[in-house]
């Protein structure tokens, strides 16, 4: 009987099989954002080409691109946030294609990724805030950028976490528990936003 032994686990495999996931992870998450930004462009440049455009995703009183976009917080730093969006998804898919291809990313590129993941989730926030209580409007493309922009910046902290050796474990131990603190990240915005929009849901029972 032959006997097949299993060599243990390294650090440099676990490194490698991290790298593949954080991959994958900027290549689906940044594709999907990058998506949804070049969508939201396009009708924001239908809406200035016509005024009168009713935007495709502008489906009932709730979901509504349009109110959105006629807003102040869609233009924060003076245009469209979507174009801001383009930019930032295209380096992140970037990122993840030439991850796959072995390209391993130098530290200076690992932090300059977790300051823009950073800075993406606080703005993200921003604006989730904004719509719930300012502009009292979704936009289904800013939704799938809401849903994207956590785990991207979850899983490049994790990350980073791990190859600094004063916060190894901490970044060992939110990795372990990345499945249950993103979904409830998420059940706090979904209930977020069931609560601010209660009103109309209701009417729809």
């Amino acid at each position: 009987m032959t006997t097949t032994v299993t060599a243990p686990e390294t650090a440099t495999t676990r490194g490698t099989r991290h790298d593949r996931g954080l991959a994958w992870t900027y290549l689906v998450g940044g594709a999907l954002g990058l998506a949804a930004a070049i969508a939201l462009t396009l009708e924001e440049l239908a809406k200035l080409a016509d005024p009168a455009y009713v935007p495709s995703c502008s489906l009932n009183p709730v979901i509504s691109c349009g109110s959105v976009m006629d807003s102040t917080q869609a233009a924060a730093f003076g245009f469209p946030n979507s174009l801001l969006g383009v930019a930032a998804f295209a380096v992140v898919v970037t990122t993840g294609v030439a991850m796959l291809a072995g390209f391993s990313p130098p530290a200076w590129y690992r932090w300059g990724m977790q300051a823009g993941a950073a800075f993406g989730v606080v703005f993200v926030h921003w604006l989730i805030h904004a719509s719930l209580y300012e502009i009292h409007a979704l936009c289904p493309y800013c939704l799938v950028v809401w849903l994207v922009t956590i785990p991207l910046f979850f899983y490049t902290t994790v990350d980073n976490l791990r190859r600094v050796p004063a916060t190894r474990r901490a970044g060992a131990a939110l990795g372990r528990l990345h499945t249950a603190i993103i979904v409830f990240w998420y059940v706090v915005i979904a209930a977020l936003v069931l609560q601010s929009f209660w009103d109309y849901w209701i009417t729809l029972v």
